[in-house]
């Protein structure tokens, strides 16, 4: 990445980057950074699953077979032009990148959670349950009897269910901060940053592709609506000639022809 900068052999780029995607635009100022690699993305996922498609269809037909021994597709061959073929890319592959969000919707569940309120609620069921730990024992010492031995029963429950929380939560913390810091060094270093900060920005992210890909199938169906009318209208009528008319010849026009010359051969 950045090949011939300052800034040149870059392995990785940090997360936060996806979200100026959108606002690099081109130098027409038409297009957008985003637009361009989701587009290319799209195209790509398209030509392999063409691609794929075909090369099993080869295997079973062996006459499509020896016409694509070189592994092409005698489907896109069968395209004519490239608006034709690149439009079929992008119809291929716009559900497989339209369906990353259905693949991250567990991270997106995660961006909406409040970690902090989360906590605080963590830690008031704790205080809460201390206090009736020292109800029951209230009540023990002055002989509840029934009732004291059944919220026991429910203490204990409750102990084991808040120390498994506990611990859940510390390990998933502790997976959550060494994710952050491999996709964003230094960023768990930083204090007044959202524990699940980088749910939010991959959240974010997968916002913008939708987005995109939304504006990528209007296109085309704005496309396909103008080819249909120029289609469908009817092409120009040529200009209507006017008739030739011809002179009003006489009635035995042909036949005095005819006699004279035959007249004129005898006298020769």
């Amino acid at each position: 990445m950045n090949a011939g900068t300052a800034r040149g052999n870059a392995q990785a780029f940090d997360l936060n980057a996806l979200r100026k995607l959108s606002d690099v635009k081109s130098t027409d100022g038409r297009t957008t950074l985003l637009h361009f690699v989701v587009e290319e993305v799209v195209r790509s996922e398209g030509k392999r699953c063409v691609l794929s498609r075909n090369r099993s269809l080869s295997r079973s037909s062996s006459r499509s077979h020896s016409r694509s021994s070189n592994g092409s597709s005698s489907y896109v061959e069968s395209i004519t032009t490239n608006e034709e073929r690149e439009k079929e890319y992008k119809l291929l592959g716009l559900p497989m990148v339209g369906g990353l969000s259905a693949e991250f919707s567990n991270v997106k569940k995660a961006a909406t959670i409040d970690y902090d309120t989360f906590a605080s609620t963590s830690s008031a069921l704790t205080a809460r349950v201390a206090e009736i730990r020292a109800l029951v024992s209230q009540c023990a010492n002055d002989r509840g009897g029934g009732f004291a031995r059944e919220m026991k029963g429910f203490l204990e429950a409750a102990d084991e269910e808040l120390k498994a929380l506990r611990e859940d939560q510390t390990r998933v913390m502790e997976l959550v901060k060494k994710t952050t810091e491999y996709y964003q060094a230094g960023a768990s270093k930083d204090k007044g940053a959202p524990p699940l900060q980088l749910f939010i920005i991959v959240k974010d992210f997968l916002s913008m592709v939708d987005q995109v890909c939304i504006e990528i199938v209007r296109s085309l169906q704005k496309r396909r609506t103008v080819a249909a009318t120029l289609g469908s209208s009817s092409p120009k009528s040529p200009p209507p000639r006017s008739p030739v008319r011809f002179p009003n010849l006489p009635e035995n026009f042909m036949s005095d022809k005819s006699r004279s010359s035959s007249s004129e051969s005898d006298d020769f």
